[in-house]
Formats: structure tokens, C-alpha cells, sequence
């Protein structure tokens, strides 16, 4: 058994709406051998994991599992179940998986959810070496396997105030992206976004934060504001700190100037000798350390959200309580055994710690680590009551008096921060806080909110949604509107008319294609980018105020969506393309796969779908929103259905193109005003222009501004760019599969020529078959040939595809004598041009949309340099060197 790659699906995919990972798994020699099969397999393997026994597995029952492993099933489905079952083990309760074959002898793809990353990659790596040792009948620690996982997880996991924070979000409906495994939140899309770390937000301000951390700063700021606070001296010396102390004349605290979390505090302390040990320690934190006047009362945390107090806590210094037989050492232990404790803020707790500060205090109990208490003894191992070093809270909130929470809301805006932990000494809450009965000690930026999430007693306080709604007030849920297109073809020209038409409105446009990223109309970065990493950073860019996202079926099958919900999505058209890839074998199969898009389509959005294509009006059952339909046919028989029964579709009639609902229709614009579609003949971008039209009517684009953006409509670089050169003309398009090349060939048919030349190619990843038939139609479709061949060769052999093409245009009927090989573009093109006639329309089928542009550029400089020296007058016409839009391919 060997595991060949992993691969983590985040978002929506084609087999969930939830992450997942997919692990491409060799079986080896057990391709064959079923598990019956196996002497004792199925006895060891439910020994160590008896919660096998409840899988239903296909059968829809618990037992389901045990009874497919007796009645013989493969390996890569034990792998399924083992990988999900040691998840649930650990904690982690997962339930989906899949199992199919690859293609390949042994290999399988195996699907599996999961809830935490580092957990089930712990847990695949488990689940192989489990069933490897049943296999070669070797031990297996099951326990130390699903600790293993555990401590993955964990390191892994969002800390509790991020997890609060995510959760809140969620609930919400705030689509959440998490930056690079760290406690940094991205939540909502583009320009209405907010950013949070742990519980530093958007709205957090770098002074407020900066002032918040210097207790000096801080403590002049409040006494001025009249807030009562302990009287303070910042000092960098230990004589300075002995002097401080003698000035205050009462018991201090010894604080590092910047520290938090209660590191390096030392309370409570009044000889020259404690203030200057505590002095040390504090300057391990910070060169300045604050001497202050000790406040004898409660610890109170206040957290502040947005200038109102939404909770505040009691806490409690870390402790442990004597049972007469455990030294002290041994009863932190045990209390560190709570699996609610962890190591810093990954769980509700923190382990105590035992260190020269927790000694100090101990010593102050006149007690140390190895002492005994008496039973009933409590024993405080901190004076600070920090969460950080061990401490716990319990919920005040509702009996702290109206006028304490105003104290500590002005004190908050005396700092200017919008999310504050204000810690409080106070005799009792219950009562207002006057000189000399309580104080505030300090006001901290992105404070810790699992104290109030996860008290050790009272009520549960919800800071974190408290928190969310102050970024997100009322209903907003941070969401752009988002438009995805998918489709065989047409998917990048609709893409821009898309986003072109948003621009014209006047909007910053975020958008993805197969030529690169662009954020509000330059490009960030080139190449096909029309995956989820591509759409990511589209809607993460704060600003992104509409994102259109080309989604292409390669990004979809391999890595799935980058967002949750769209609010228009849209499927062109299924032809034939990519069959025979990831699966996919068949138009119904890859329709399937396109189909995400529409099903993720949110609440009160719009699935617009090809009422010309079979495949695609074949997925309205899964379509979610409201169905919109379009057809480039006036009486398209489900168009008019749809009408019937009330609903809204697109359509052109008499060279208009149309929105309809009902029995209402209204006209957007004439054919003859959308350039992309010369005059109509190019059917392919007339379909393209109302797809554009619907996406944007249906999100109340206003007409005039479709209008405008269809009309204006002419940088499409690389999709029907038609270039005057000399006496003839030619033509360059991405065309690059049979339903591409026939609407590239009909278009050319129409646009008048005495002479049809091709320069063709196809992919290497394509199945023979369609290479064929790509040769079929253009065979038919031209007059002349030239057959080229891709630089990436993805995967076949030099020579092999033109061959293939060559086939295909032999039979449709085409001579050889008309056809010519000439496998590099640039010759292949520039054969074209030289051997052009006049009248001839050159249709090139790129793979490099700018080697084919520089090769014609040249060809038309030399010709006006040849022209120049015979004394004549350069016969390329205006706008040949100049290709509006080039720039921007």
C-alpha cells in the first residue's frame, strides 16, 4: 500500500459541500484480494477499532461496514472507513467518504471529510500504517495513534477566542477564510471585508493598541480622564525600583512597562529585597518596568466591545487544594490532567506552570513545590489571576453595578479602543467604585475572550458574537455580489463583458480568466487563472467591490470552489472537452461537475442556464435560486414554458436582444450596437452578449448602463480579434475543441472571404478521437490548411496530435496538396501570412495569444519598411500595428 498524494478540497466540491481530502491511494497486489480473503483481517481490524461496528457504509444501517468486510470488499475502502473512524476516535466526528477507482490498475481515489487539517493528515498517515500492520501481522499502539492525531488537531486548531470568533461568523452567514493556519481571520469578500487576529479587528487602532500597551502612558491618560487608578512610577533600575517603592510607601506591584498576560507581574510585595527580585523579572520582559501602588481586592475582567461592556468576569489566581498525601508539585499535575487545560490559548485553560515566579508566591505561603497541604488547604500558585498562567473565571456580569460598567466604557474611550480588556480591583463590584475601594490596573488590546465563553462557573457570555456584530452591524453578512461563470465555451468573453458592464456602472470589478487576474481593469497576474487560489485573491482584495469569476472545470474537479455561496451563477454550454480526464467520460459527467456552480448559487440568487443545450437545461433539478434561461432562438420551446409559468429568461428577436418575465418583455439593445457580434453573424457572441445582459439585469444593473457596457464592448483580446493586414485579413481565437473550432468556422463563413485558411491545433490532453474530429471540422470549414502543433505537449509524443489533425481534415474530404505542416506557431503563422492571397480571411487557432500577435505585427512592419523603400505607399491599413486591448491580454 503506498499513499501517492494528498490533497486538501476546502471549499464547496464535487463530492460535498464540505472540506474534504482527497488521497490517491496504490494498493498494490491487494488490487485483487478481497478482504474476505484476507486470514483474519477483519477480526484484528475491529479489535483495535471496535467503532467500526457502527458504519452503515452503503447499507444504511449500522453494521453496514462489518458486513461488506465479510462479505469481501478492497482495501482503498477499508482505508476509507479506518481514515474517517481514527477522526471520530480522536474526537472528531466525521462521517462522508468515497472510494472509486482511478483509471489506473490499484490506484483509487479516496474521499474523505474532515474537521480539522492537521487531524486527518495525522489520521492518513495512521490509517496506512494500521492496516499495514494488520497485513504483515505487526503490533499497533491504537492508543498512541489516536494521541497523535489529537496533538495534530490541536496544534492545528484555531485558539478558543478565534474559534468564538469563526463560530459567531458563521452563524451569521459571514463567509470565513483562514489565513495560512495561523489565529488570522479574513471574513466577508472584497471591499466590505474585516479582518481579525484573535481579537485585534479592522476597527482596532495601531495608536490605541500602542498606548494600551505602555502602562505609564496608559495610567497618566485615565488619571487625567479622572478614572481612578493605582498611583505608578516607570523606573529602569533596580535602585530606581527600591526608591519607587519608598516613595509609594505601601505594598506594590512590579509590572514590565509593555508585558501581558500577566508575565513578569510580581504583587503585593514591601521590602527593598522582593521589589528588587521582582524587578529582575520583570525586566526579562521589557527594559522599563512600572512600580505601582497594590490595590487590595477582587480581580475583575470587563472585555468592551465597541464602547459597551458585554461581560465581566471574577478571576481567580491559579491554585490547588491539599488532600494531606500529594506535594504540590503532584496536585498541579493533576489539575493540569483537565483535558480543558492546554499549553498557552489552545484550550478554555492553561496549564499551570511551576516557575521562579510561582515559587515566590509559594515561598510567600511559606510553602514550595515539594510541600504537602493539609487537606481542605488551598494553596495559590500565582497572585495574578491571568487565564494565561492558570487561572479561572467566573461570570459576574449581572451583578456588577451600572455605574461601574460606565467607568470602564469611558475608560475604553479615553484609549480608543474599539474591542478592550479592563481589569479592575474592586473591594465590591456590586458597588461603585471610588478612590480608595477599587481601581482600574490596566486596559488591554485584543484581550482573551475564552473566560467569558468557557467560565468555570455562571453564565456563558457570547463577546465573540458581540464582536462580529460590531464589524457586521445589522444584516450585513460582508458579501460582494459575486458572479460565476463556468461552461465549455464562451466562459472568459462573457466573463469580461461581465465585468466591462460593472465597470461602466461604475463599480471596482475583481475578475478571473484564463488570461489572468485583474483587479479593477489592470492585471495583477497573468496566465489561466481560474481556480480557487485565483478567486481567492480576487475576493481578498479589500478593493474588490464585484467579483466575476471564470471557473473552470479543472479547478473545480482538483480544488473546488473559494467561496460558499455566489449570487449569480452561470453554465454556458456542455460540449465535448477534457473527457477522458479526472474521470470524466462522458457530457452528462462533466455537466455534473459544472453543476457546483449553480448549486451553490445563495437564497435569493439567479442560475442562468442554456435553454440551447440539452446538458445544461438537464441540471435545473439541482440548480438552486431563481432559474433565468437564455437562447439566442426567439421561440425556444422552454423559453416560452418558462414564460408561461411566470418566469424570467433572455432572448433576441428581430436583431434585439430582449429581458423577459411572463408575459412582459422589455428590449436591452440591438445586435447591431454590441460589436463583438458583427452585425450577428457571430452567433457564438451574440449567445455571449446575452448571457452578459442577464447576469447583469438580474442584478439590477440599471438598462442604460447594460446598454453603454454591450455597445462599448471591444477589447476581447484573443476571442474573434479580427486584424486588417495588407489585402487580407485574419483572425485570432482561442478555439481549441470541436464545438470552439464549428462556431469559429461558421462565423468565418459569413464574414465574406474568397479564400478560408486555418491554422489549427489542439491540445495534447485531449482523447484521439476529439483531436480527430477537431481535424474533421476544420477540414470542412476551410480551404486551406496549416497544421501546427502546442509547445506543451501535455503528455504525447512531438508530431502526434498534428497527425491526428491531419487525419481528421484527410477525412472531410480536404486534399493533401491543401494541406501544410508546420509544427512551430510562429512559422506556422508566418507561412500563413506569406503565402496569403487577397481577399483571404487567416483564422489561427493560438496556444500564445502574443506570439501570435508579434508574429503578425512584424509581418506587417516589414511589409511597410518594403513599401518605404520601393517608394511606394504602404499598402497595411491603419490599426493592424495597433490591437486595441493587447495590452491587456
Amino acid at each position: 500500500m503506498n499513499i501517492l498524494s494528498i490533497r486538501i478540497i476546502e471549499g464547496p466540491n464535487v463530492y460535498s459541500y464540505h472540506p474534504v481530502v482527497r488521497v490517491k491511494l496504490d494498493i498494490g497486489k491487494y488490487e485483487d484480494i478481497p478482504t474476505s480473503a484476507i486470514a483474519g483481517f477483519t477480526e484484528r481490524l475491529t479489535n483495535l477499532l471496535p467503532g467500526l461496528a457502527e458504519h452503515q457504509c452503503s447499507r444504511g444501517y449500522p453494521g453496514g461496514f462489518l458486513e461488506r468486510l465479510a462479505e469481501g470488499t478492497y482495501l482503498a475502502h477499508v482505508f476509507e472507513h479506518v481514515t474517517l473512524e481514527l477522526q471520530c476516535a480522536s474526537g472528531y466526528e466525521v462521517s462522508f467518504g468515497k472510494a472509486r477507482g482511478s483509471g489506473s490498475p490499484g490506484v483509487y481515489d479516496v474521499v474523505i471529510s474532515y474537521r480539522n487539517k492537521g487531524a486527518v493528515m495525522q489520521a492518513i498517515y495512521q490509517a496506512e500504517q494500521l492496516l499495514e500492520a494488520i497485513l504483515n501481522e505487526r503490533p499497533m499502539n491504537i492508543k498512541a495513534a489516536i494521541a497523535a492525531i489529537k496533538q495534530a488537531g490541536d496544534e492545528n486548531e484555531l485558539g478558543p477566542s478565534t474559534a468564538a470568533i469563526y463560530r459567531a461568523a458563521k452563524e451569521k452567514g459571514i463567509p470565513v477564510m483562514r489565513v495560512a493556519d495561523e489565529n488570522l481571520l479574513v471574513l466577508g469578500y472584497g471591499h466590505r471585508q474585516k479582518r481579525i487576529w484573535a481579537t485585534t479587528t479592522s476597527l482596532t487602532g495601531a495608536l490605541a493598541t500602542d498606548l494600551a500597551c505602555d502602562k505609564g502612558l496608559t495610567n497618566k491618560i485615565l488619571t487625567d480622564g479622572c478614572i481612578p487608578v493605582p498611583y505608578g512610577i516607570v523606573v529602569d533600575s533596580a535602585a530606581q525600583a527600591i526608591e519607587a517603592l519608598q516613595e509609594i510607601g505601601k505594598s506594590v506591584a512590579v509590572k514590565p512597562l509593555t508585558g501581558n498576560q500577566g508575565k513578569g507581574v510580581t504583587l503585593e510585595i514591601s521590602t527593598a529585597a522582593q521589589v528588587e527580585r521582582a524587578f529582575q523579572v520583570a525586566r526579562e520582559y521589557d527594559e522599563k518596568v512600572i512600580i505601582e501602588q497594590f490595590i487590595k481586592g477582587r480581580q475583575y475582567r470587563f472585555c468592551v466591545v465597541n464602547g459597551r461592556v458585554e461581560a465581566v468576569a471574577e478571576r481567580i489566581p491559579a491554585y490547588v487544594v491539599g488532600d494531606g498525601k500529594q506535594t504540590v508539585n503532584e496536585l498541579v499535575q493533576v489539575v493540569n490532567s483537565d483535558p480543558n487545560r492546554g499549553v498557552g490559548h489552545e484550550k478554555p485553560l492553561t496549564r499551570i506552570t511551576i516557575d521562579a515566579i510561582a515559587i515566590t508566591v509559594l515561598a510567600k505561603q511559606n510553602s514550595t513545590p515539594a510541600s504537602i497541604p493539609e487537606a481542605g488547604e488551598i494553596v495559590y500558585i500565582r497572585e495574578n489571576a491571568n487565564l494565561s498562567t492558570g487561572g479561572t473565571a467566573v461570570d459576574v456580569t449581572d451583578i456588577v453595578h451600572p455605574d461601574n460598567k460606565r467607568l470602564i466604557e469611558r475608560a475604553t474611550r479615553l484609549i480608543g479602543l474599539d474591542v478592550a480588556g479592563v481589569d479592575v480591583v474592586a473591594q465590591d463590584i456590586t458597588q461603585p467604585i471610588r478612590e480608595g475601594t477599587g481601581a482600574v490596573i490596566e486596559i488591554n488590546a485584543a484581550p482573551g475572550i475564552r473566560m467569558h465563553h468557557y467560565p468555570s462557573a455562571g453564565k456563558a457570555r457570547n463577546v465573540a458574537g458581540a464582536i462580529i456584530n460590531s464589524l457586521f452591524p445589522d444584516d450585513s453578512e460582508g458579501r460582494i455580489p459575486l458572479i460565476a461563470i463556468t461552461g465549455t465555451n464562451g466562459k472568459t468573453t462573457v466573463t469580461r463583458m461581465i465585468s466591462h458592464i460593472w465597470q461602466a456602472a461604475g463599480h471596482k470589478v475583481g475578475m478571473t480568466t484564463t488570461e489572468g487576474i485583474y483587479i479593477d481593469g489592470c492585471c495583477v497576474c497573468e496566465g489561466d487563472t481560474t481556480g480557487p487560489a485565483s478567486a481567492r485573491t480576487v475576493l481578498t482584495d479589500p478593493a474588490v467591490e464585484v467579483a466575476v469569476l471564470e471557473t473552470a472545470r479543472g479547478g473545480i474537479v482538483r480544488a473546488g470552489l473559494a467561496f460558499d455561496k455566489c449570487d449569480v451563477g452561470i453554465v454556458t454550454n456542455i460540449t465535448e472537452d477534457h473527457l477522458g480526464q479526472d474521470g470524466i467520460e462522458d457530457l452528462d459527467g462533466l455537466a455534473r461537475v459544472k453543476s457546483l456552480i449553480i448549486e451553490t448559487v445563495r437564497p435569493g440568487g439567479f442560475a442562468i442556464l442554456n435553454a440551447d443545450d440539452q446538458y445544461v437545461t438537464a441540471l435545473a433539478s439541482r440548480a438552486r435560486g431563481e432559474i433565468v434561461y437564455f437562447s439566442i432562438e426567439p421561440d425556444n420551446i422552454i423559453i416560452r414554458r418558462h414564460l408561461g409559468i411566470g418566469g424570467k429568461a433572455f432572448f433576441v428577436r428581430d436583431n434585439i436582444i430582449y429581458a423577459a418575465k411572463g408575459r412582459e418583455a422589455q428590449a436591452i439593445a440591438a445586435v447591431n450596437d454590441i460589436p463583438i457580434t458583427f452585425g450577428g453573424i457571430a452567433l457564438h457572441n451574440l449567445q455571449n452578449a446575452i448571457i452578459a445582459t442577464a447576469a447583469c439585469y438580474c442584478m439590477q444593473i440599471p438598462v442604460s448602463s447594460i446598454h453603454r457596457g454591450l455597445s462599448t464592448f471591444a477589447e476581447n483580446p484573443g476571442r474573434l480579434t479580427v486584424l486588417p493586414v495588407r489585402d487580407f485579413r485574419v483572425c485570432i481565437d482561442y478555439g481549441h475543441n470541436p464545438a470552439g473550432y464549428q462556431a469559429l468556422v461558421n462565423t468565418a463563413k459569413r464574414m465574406g472571404a474568397s479564400r478560408l485558411v486555418g491554422v489549427i491545433a489542439a491540445p495534447g490532453d485531449r482523447r484521439d478521437d476529439v483531436v480527430i474530429n477537431v481535424g474533421r471540422i476544420a477540414g470542412r470549414g476551410f480551404d486551406h490548411i496549416y497544421v501546427k502543433e502546442d509547445d506543451d505537449l501535455r503528455g504525447r509524443k512531438p508530431g502526434e496530435v498534428p497527425q491526428l489533425l491531419y487525419r481528421g481534415v484527410l477525412e472531410a474530404g480536404l486534399t493533401s496538396d491543401r494541406i501544410q505542416t508546420v509544427l512551430p506557431e510562429k512559422e506556422a503563422v508566418r507561412t500563413a501570412l506569406l503565402n496569403a492571397h487577397a481577399g483571404d480571411l487567416i483564422v489561427v487557432f493560438y496556444e500564445k495569444y502574443s506570439d501570435v500577435f508579434q508574429t503578425i505585427q512584424q509581418y506587417c512592419q516589414q511589409c511597410q519598411d518594403s513599401n518605404t523603400e520601393a517608394g511606394g505607399v504602404s499598402t497595411v491599413q491603419s490599426g493592424a500595428l495597433c490591437i486595441p486591448g493587447i495590452n491587456a491580454g
